[in-house]
């Protein structure tokens, strides 16, 4: 069978395009395109949800603010298979459980951040710290 170079040629660059566009391409990112590790926060206050996403797990987290209003925050965790890895399971934090988190502010939204520790209110240590892949900076 003859091959036709029209079509090959234009096949290549098809295929680049096509996987360029597709939406999980862009989705993986380096921590300082996003995130500042010069702007380390932590904030209190209860679990409102927790999305478990790929290719990052969210945690999202209710805080009084200074005025009484409750301001969420958007954290970025580990990956799914990571946070499994190091132990946790999808039942480790409920809505409504107090927690502080500990991270590094997104560069230009500041309620939005990347989790390097999760604490319970008792005290606990859910992740975060020495052992805990990927999480300390």
């Amino acid at each position: 069978m003859k091959r036709n170079p029209f079509r090959t040629a234009l096949a290549a660059p098809a295929i680049v395009a096509a996987l360029m566009l597709s939406p999980e391409a862009p989705a993986h990112h380096s921590f300082a395109s996003e995130f500042d590790i010069n702007q380390p926060f932590e904030v209190t206050g209860t679990v409102k949800e927790i999305l478990w996403t790929n290719p990052h797990a969210r945690l999202h987290v209710d805080v009084e603010g200074a005025n009484g209003e409750i301001v969420t925050y958007d954290f970025e965790l580990l990956s799914p298979n990571m946070l499994i890895r190091d132990g946790w399971s999808r039942n480790d934090l409920k809505p409504g459980d107090p927690i502080t988190v500990t991270g590094h502010r997104a560069r230009n939204r500041p309620t939005v951040g990347r989790a390097t520790g999760v604490i319970r209110g008792s005290g606990e240590r859910v992740f975060g710290g020495a052992g805990s892949s990927g999480l300390e900076n």
